[in-house]
């Protein structure tokens, strides 16, 4: 019964084993925030996905193996997971002694770009911003000295329109460089590109989709039906381990004196059980 009951238990394991999908790593060790902006972005595009605990607090990010291209497709349209930027405190870390006033000033024009940068970011339907920022040297002498200046790239979704929002756009980054005016900034917005798509291509891709979505269908069913099957296996081992152990208790309070023979009839009695 040993055996019988190995065989089962091995059965339901592999079972279960079919019954869960593969799924493959999409990022790991993203922070809370972009995991679920990544989430929500695959669960707008029917893409399913999963987080599981990294690292240190960090969140991996797991999707179908079969979904995989779909997935990284769909997020480099939408421009994600954000490009994580330097802060002020990462720029101006104390790494040695003694910095040389070259060192102060670039990591300065750095940390300025990427806060600036980072600002823009979170404007609703832009995907990417980049500031780069310059700051001439001061004059010595007689010579005037160079006004300062700044170029904005904005790449955004083609649905939103940013042109109304040029103006706030250079005020945003006019005040936040010491000696730069309006005049000198300038803003590039760049939509993101749409490929033309003709009839009989958005009829393929329609079709591929419900063939997709068939298949993904299919592929459920199939795991609820693997699941349903170990679950399945797993009543018929423990239905089988009662019955071997019902049958041994059976056996064990049977009574005594059913497994004895008969007793024998005595010769001095054999009249009286003539008479009657």
């Amino acid at each position: 019964m040993t055996k019988r009951l190995r065989f089962w238990a091995a059965m339901a394991c592999v079972v279960l084993l079919a019954a869960c999908g593969q799924h493959v790593a999409l990022f790991n060790n993203m922070s809370e925030r972009d995991a679920n902006e990544v989430l929500a972005a695959l669960d707008r595009a029917g893409i399913g996905a999963e987080k599981q605990p990294g690292k240190d607090g960090a969140v991996n990010l797991m999707v179908a193996q079969t979904d995989v291209a779909r997935a990284v497709a769909h997020l480099d349209r939408e421009g994600l997971p954000r490009e994580r930027r330097a802060s002020m405190g990462d720029v101006f870390r104390k790494e040695g002694l003694i910095s040389s006033p070259l060192e102060e000033r670039a990591r300065y024009l750095w940390a300025l770009s990427q806060e600036l940068s980072e600002t823009l970011a979170q404007i609703d339907g832009v995907l990417t911003a980049r500031v780069h920022v310059v700051l001439p040297e001061r004059s010595t002498g007689g010579e005037p000295g160079l006004p300062s200046s700044a170029a904005v790239f904005v790449k955004h979704r083609r649905e939103v329109d940013l042109q109304p929002n040029l103006p706030e756009l250079k005020r945003l980054v006019s005040s936040s460089i010491p000696g730069l005016s309006v005049e000198k900034v300038n803003v590039v917005l760049m939509p993101a590109a749409s490929a033309p798509v003709d009839e009989s291509a958005a009829k393929a891709s329609k079709e591929a989709a419900e063939a997709q979505a068939q298949d993904e269908a299919a592929l459920r069913q199939q795991r609820h039906l693997g699941i349903w099957g170990a679950v399945a296996a797993m009543a018929l081992l423990l239905l089988a381990a009662a019955a071997w152990w019902l049958r041994r208790w059976w056996r064990a309070q049977a009574p005594v004196s059913a497994a004895l023979p008969a007793a024998p009839v005595s010769p001095v009695n054999l009249p009286a059980i003539a008479s009657e």
